[in-house]
């Protein structure tokens, strides 16, 4: 039985300019093929800390099977760690098409004032974009022009926080630091919003929105702790009628 080729995981090589190295990555992770199968070879929890999901990614890059889409932005992440220049942030997509709801992420890439993408797809137009777009939102309004060759809508657009490349961080990724419902925005808009989140990440102030969150959920817990009390001893009896 022949066993089937492992394609080499790429190596930087100082006489690469980004863009090539970031061809590269992308030329391997098409070298996986994405998964058709229905079932992922690799789970990925979003809220395990960086270090874990690097971890996740070696295993890609030892097993070498197919990947979709979440474990694409995982990948792309671990082999471009170790390049300060290179920004990385997820853009996820929420599409509707013929009454249904479809999720898609991309790997976002700032680099030297331009922006593109790493990512896989079914279709060879929602997933990598060169390194050539000037603004964020030239980069989104693309991948919104690419869903409409498909007829889907784009309803809501999320972006994340630029992930530390420090491998070893205990740190979550932030996924979605920015959400815009843009199928009720007008692009002008749109716009708007995304270039002055662009600026504030270029200038590395925003904080993750989970960091705000002790707050949140202490004056939530205020308000529902009374109805919480009240309704275990229900909840209780519901679990024993269970089993």
């Amino acid at each position: 039985c022949v066993q089937p080729s492992v394609p080499p995981v790429p190596n930087y090589k100082l006489s690469m300019s980004i863009p090539e190295w970031l061809q590269a990555i992308q030329t391997y992770m098409k070298m996986l093929q994405y998964n058709h199968t229905g079932t992922q070879f690799f789970e990925i929890r979003k809220t395990r800390p960086l270090s874990g999901l690097m971890e996740t990614a070696k295993e890609m890059t030892r097993e070498s099977l197919p990947i979709k889409c979440l474990e694409a932005v995982i990948l792309g992440i671990y082999l471009t760690n170790g390049q300060p220049s290179v920004e990385r942030f997820p853009i996820s997509f929420k599409t509707h098409f013929s009454g249904n709801y479809f999720h898609h992420v991309v790997l976002g890439i700032y680099c030297n004032g331009r922006y593109g993408s790493l990512g896989m797809s079914r279709r060879s137009d929602l997933m990598d974009k060169p390194l050539t777009y000037r603004t964020l939102s030239d980069l989104i309004f693309e991948f919104e022009d690419s869903y409409k060759k498909y007829l889907h809508s784009v309803k809501k657009v999320k972006i994340g926080l630029y992930v530390p490349h420090e491998p070893h961080s205990f740190q979550p990724i932030e996924w979605k630091q920015l959400v815009l419902n843009v199928s009720k925005m007008m692009r002008a808009e749109v716009r708007k919003e995304l270039e002055k989140f662009a600026r504030d990440m270029r200038m590395k102030i925003l904080k993750p929105s989970s960091a705000h969150s002790p707050m949140k959920e202490r004056s939530r817990g205020k308000s529902l702790s009374p109805h919480r009390r009240q309704a275990s001893p229900q909840r209780r009896a519901c679990r024993r009628d269970k089993s």
